[in-house]
């Protein structure tokens, strides 16, 4: 008796029942938590590929849209260069003609310049169409990551275990460990 009260085997039979509850915790709980780092791992690697494609989708398009404003930009450009040479030629020839002609010039120019605005006004309403699309697109890509996210969390929420059931349990452990829960004795 007097070896227990020095503490060599109490202290051994302590250790080897931090051990047992331990053991249980693992037998318990283990392959619980293995699961839900193993669906947390799978799940930050989705979302990684998604927005990593949606970067690149919403980059590629941003591209191809600027570059079809720059090509269109660079046309009108030279449309406008090349209208504005025809009709400072054609404002020159016209000066010399009688004022008559000099009024028909003025109409064609001012039918060009209509022709130039409305134009100028389809391809800017071409734009708007194209960016439009795209925020809808982006928007939709947007609310599927959104829903797939949601139904990621509702489905690890519904396979969670219950913290009052669990320490109701380590409570019942514990007090069956230091024979502090009575046990009804078979008859």
């Amino acid at each position: 008796m007097s070896t227990e009260h020095n503490g060599h085997p109490a202290a051994d039979e302590g250790n080897h029942e931090g051990a047992n509850v331990d053991k249980i915790r693992e037998i318990l709980f283990g392959g619980q938590m293995r699961d839900y780092e193993r669906h947390f791992t799978r799940l930050e690697e989705q979302f990684a590929r998604l927005g990593e494609a949606l970067r690149d989708e919403t980059k590629r398009r941003f591209d191809a849209l600027e570059d079809y404003i720059h090509t269109e930009i660079d046309s009108l450009k030279q449309r406008l260069t090349a209208e504005k040479a025809d009709r400072t030629s054609a404002f020159n020839d016209l000066e010399r003609e009688l004022r008559d002609s000099k009024k028909v010039g003025e109409e064609r120019s001012a039918k060009i310049e209509d022709s130039l605005s409305e134009a100028a006004g389809k391809l800017n309403s071409r734009l708007l169409e194209q960016a439009k699309k795209l925020s809808e697109e982006i928007e939709d890509k947007h609310r599927a990551l959104s829903m797939l996210l949601d139904s990621e969390v509702q489905s690890l929420q519904a396979g969670k275990t219950d913290r009052k059931a669990l320490a109701d349990l380590f409570v019942e452990f514990a007090m069956r460990l230091r024979d502090e829960f009575g046990i009804p004795q078979a008859r």
